[in-house]
């Protein structure tokens, strides 16, 4: 086990979104994606943009002969978010992050949630991929299940067992939607909306960039980088792609963030609210030529499945979504074993009174009660 995996064994046991361009790559794909309601006579660009994002068969409906009608979108829903980092056609593909989208029935506010890709869990048997079942780490089951003999890995088919996976720790009977993100084009992405204003809450120093965007060299020996960094003061900034990518991925007490991997998710969190209110700017979304470039870059890095409704459907069915009517959460959580015995994570009893509340409707009384479910995003 690798220097970063022992590390995972001393986190806050608070989980909040996990890993750096991961969770903003996600949350700012689908919050884009529900920005798609301000689109309406635009039919042009919603065109373009449904044409721009990739189809697939996440669910295996189509696979299982299941003719999905298209219905009207009524809540509540649950879409399952998944981020992957593709390296090439042969390998098989890990679900880095994976997160849960949880809107109540009035369709004017969600639940946004990330389970611990290192959770340990029983992951089903899927006989699509002649896997016999077995207890892995969750992001595992992408993997597992993406296994086709005689051709490349599919990522679709993995995501369909990670989906059953999920359903089994979260109770989730049926998932409504589900979305493939390809980290590779969130850069694009920010940049096309001509970069994210945000506040930065104390200086930050980049471990990984030099202050004009290229990459630091690594020492002789590795033990760290060489030549200047990257540099975030304190205070309000306007981030271009690439150093919003740097900013959240920053971790390190040593590069200003005390607080290591919990400050690292409040960030990321601080960011995700920055970059949907910077979508639904009047800058974005009353010029056109700028919206067609952030609607097509997101919809390039997304494979989405609504089970018989369009992503412009669930846009325009979730169009009363914002950034302030959004709550992350975080869940309790905490390693099994530490050190070199490390062997992934846990959540503890109180995320299951989560999910029970989730599935019964009772989130909004839950949340009242426990307040500290509740991610910072200042």
């Amino acid at each position: 086990m690798g220097k970063a995996d022992r590390s995972r064994g001393k986190r806050s046991v608070w989980w909040g979104v996990p890993r750096w361009a991961r969770v903003c790559t996600i949350l700012g794909v689908v919050l884009m994606m529900l920005s798609g309601g301000t689109l309406v006579g635009y039919q042009t660009l919603v065109a373009r943009y449904e044409g721009a994002v990739g189809k697939g068969d996440l669910f295996g409906d189509q696979a299982a002969g299941a003719a999905e009608k298209k219905s009207d979108i009524k809540g509540p829903l649950n879409i399952l978010l998944v981020g992957i980092d593709p390296r090439n056609a042969e390998t098989r593909p890990l679900a880095d992050s994976i997160m849960v989208l949880h809107v109540p029935a009035g369709l004017d506010r969600g639940y946004l949630y990330s389970l611990p890709r290192d959770l340990r869990v029983d992951i089903p048997k899927f006989s699509k991929a002649h896997y016999p079942g077995g207890n892995d780490r969750l992001n595992a089951a992408m993997s597992y299940g993406s296994v086709v003999p005689g051709r490349n890995p599919d990522a679709a088919q993995g995501f369909e067992l990670l989906a059953k996976t999920v359903q089994q720790v979260t109770g989730i009977e049926r998932f409504d939607a589900g979305a493939i993100i390809n980290f590779t084009g969130f850069q694009k992405i920010v940049d096309a909306m001509g970069g994210v204003d945000m506040y930065i809450e104390r200086e930050v120093r980049s471990e990984h960039r030099q202050p004009d965007g290229k990459m630091r060299q690594l020492r002789p020996g590795g033990g760290g980088y060489l030549g200047p960094q990257a540099v975030y003061p304190k205070g309000n900034a306007h981030l271009k792609g690439w150093q919003a990518l740097d900013y959240v991925r920053q971790r390190y007490p040593k590069n200003g963030v005390p607080d290591a991997d919990y400050g690292r998710q409040r960030h990321q969190q601080q960011f995700v609210k920055a970059m949907v209110s910077q979508a639904f700017s009047a800058d974005v979304v009353t010029n056109p030529i700028k919206l067609d470039r952030v609607l097509r870059a997101a919809g390039q890095s997304l494979i989405f499945n609504g089970r018989g409704n369009s992503v412009v459907d669930f846009a325009l069915a979730l169009k009363d979504i914002r950034a302030d009517s959004i709550q992350t959460i975080k869940l309790p959580g905490g390693p099994i074993g530490s050190g070199s015995a490390y062997q992934g994570e846990q959540l503890l009893p109180a995320a299951e009174d989560f999910f029970a509340a989730m599935r019964n409707e009772q989130i909004d009384a839950f949340m009242l009660e426990h307040p500290d479910f509740r991610q910072k995003n200042r």
